[in-house]
């Protein structure tokens, strides 16, 4: 190699302070950066931590940060790790790997981010803030945050919404990025079988995410008037309980609203509850889908669920905020959050095949719009992002010449 010329690789630490035991927003960009990042031939190892080895994925390096307790957080529970002795092994074991750069993941969750602001002979910090919202540990700890946030080389947020959260919080300059979509997992999964129109749901039954709203929405959406109209468009004269013309919920995830909700709705031919979904599992139930629905009531910086649902081909139903319609634009049916009406109508609406009768009858659209979805997730990829990553990490990283 020749004086001053960068290596075309790096020695790069992921740190998510999440499980990875346990599905979510952060853990799956943490993992997609990781695999982009290994396929363009860097040498990356991830940092977080994990309650069972069998749930972690096997094809990325790891090292284990302790195992998670739930923390209330944004109005939902984060699994983090507060041991101690499981942080100072973690923080050990990176400063023995010799990276050029570490970049964290929510700086300011507990666990290992905690341990790199005040450790010595760490490598160039570059921080992502994912949180849209106020915050305990913000709040709680605003003068130290500010005074530990001058080792950040770089600070990220995932949307104009996570980078006002965090200037609130400690000021200072941000680059707003996106979160990434692995584009060719969701375009070229396996379809899962079902039966009918299906609705999906996926994430955690809490009162921010919506579910209430939702089943009421489909208890409104199945109930006889909306299902004599459906029937009546396509001309039947009769329906049964698992009519193929009955739409069917899946409900995936769980949380401190499944036993109530549950009650509420029990299991039937049109309301399955599935609990929570493989990685595998869950793409296949997401290409097969004919509508993702995201009723969530607030709090989300970015509808990650949605572009990958829209890379997968299928429609979206969700809340009108700030998070979602940053993600979606025009591509999502968007509905006031909260209004069960309103998402019963959308619903029906999304699944409808068009506009039946005879000549001159509207052919259905939702070819054009699934395609131009797609087209708007190809925005948001993995390997974008990860470019422009890396330009970043080359721009703090400092190495010896030979």
């Amino acid at each position: 190699m020749r004086e001053g010329e960068q290596s075309p690789t790096l020695r790069i630490a992921l740190v998510c302070p999440y499980s990875l035991s346990r599905p979510g927003g952060v853990q799956g960009q943490v993992v997609g950066l990781a695999r982009v990042l290994d396929e363009r031939g860097h040498q990356v190892t991830v940092f977080a931590p994990v309650d069972n080895v069998a749930d972690a994925p096997d094809d990325i390096n790891l090292v284990v940060s302790g195992r998670s307790v739930p923390l209330p957080s944004n109005g939902s529970r984060a699994p983090v790790s507060v041991s101690p002795r499981a942080v100072a092994h973690a923080v050990s074991a990176l400063q023995l790997g010799r990276f050029d750069v570490v970049h964290v993941h929510e700086p300011f969750s507990p666990g290992l981010p905690y341990g790199l602001l005040v450790a010595r002979d760490i490598p160039p910090l570059v921080a992502t803030f994912h949180r849209s919202g106020g915050s305990f540990f913000y709040s709680a700890l605003r003068p130290v945050a500010k005074l530990a946030a001058r080792r950040f080389a770089v600070r990220c947020a995932v949307s104009e919404a996570a980078r006002e959260t965090a200037v609130e919080a400690i000021g200072g300059e941000y680059e707003v990025l996106f979160n990434g979509v692995e584009i060719d997992r969701f375009r070229n999964a396996e379809r899962w079988p079902k039966q009918g129109p299906t609705i999906l749901f996926l994430g955690r039954h809490e009162e921010r995410k919506g579910l209430r709203v939702l089943l009421d929405g489909f208890g409104i959406l199945t109930g006889a008037e909306a299902t004599e109209r459906r029937m009546g468009a396509v001309g039947a004269t009769s329906v049964g309980a698992t009519s193929v013309d009955s739409p069917i919920l899946w409900i995936a995830g769980n949380g401190p609203e499944t036993e109530w909700l549950r009650r509420l709705y029990p299991e039937s031919p049109t309301v399955h509850w599935l609990g929570v979904l493989s990685e595998e599992e869950k793409v296949k139930r997401l290409a097969a889908a004919d509508v993702l629905c995201a009723p969530s009531l607030g709090g989300e910086s970015f509808g990650m669920v949605l572009l990958e649902a829209m890379a997968a081909r299928t429609m979206v139903v969700a809340s009108d905020i700030d998070g979602y319609r940053d993600a979606a634009g025009a591509d999502a049916v968007l509905v006031p959050p909260g209004d069960r009406f309103a998402l019963a109508e959308a619903l029906e609406s999304a699944l409808a095949p068009g506009e039946a009768g005879g000549a001159g009858a509207a052919l259905d659209p939702r070819p054009d719009r699934l395609a131009a979805a797609s087209a708007r997730a190809e925005g948001w990829s993995m390997k974008r992002l990860v470019e422009r990553y890396e330009t970043l990490y080359w721009s703090v990283t400092v190495r010896p010449t030979r």
